[in-house]
């Protein structure tokens, strides 16, 4: 092989790889729940638990997962596994929300989408 023809295919390949890495969307899949007190205030180390509504339309998978709130008062899930699970083309799931602080409680439900930060804030009741 002459050197120009090497460095083409060289050059060819290169400008393949910067195509293909350039269509993919590197924005992370994110849900965000923050946990409120009944007088508003951030409630840190809650409980945050997010249950897949199985009977949505269309359809979530089952899948649930469970991140106490940090210092912010806020969960936050790395929704990552759940869309990688999901068939080709599907990038929306529904979320049941339930979080718990000692004897309070609060649900909620959210739409979470692939390479979106979703957010959603769940107020607790004694």
């Amino acid at each position: 092989m002459n050197k120009t023809l090497r460095n083409l295919t060289y050059l060819a390949v290169v400008g393949m790889m910067l195509v293909i890495s350039a269509c993919k969307n590197k924005n992370p899949s994110v849900l965000k729940v923050f946990v409120r007190s009944s007088n508003n205030e951030l409630m840190e180390n809650a409980k945050v638990i997010i249950i897949a509504d199985v009977n949505s339309n269309p359809p979530t998978p089952a899948y649930v997962d469970t991140v106490n709130t940090n210092s912010s008062g806020f969960a936050y899930f790395d929704m990552a596994e759940f869309f990688d699970g999901l068939d080709k083309g599907e990038t929306t799931g529904y979320f049941d929300i339930i979080a718990k602080k000692n004897v309070s409680q609060g649900t909620g439900d959210v739409r979470c989408r692939a390479h979106i930060t979703s957010v959603e804030t769940v107020f607790l009741t004694p």
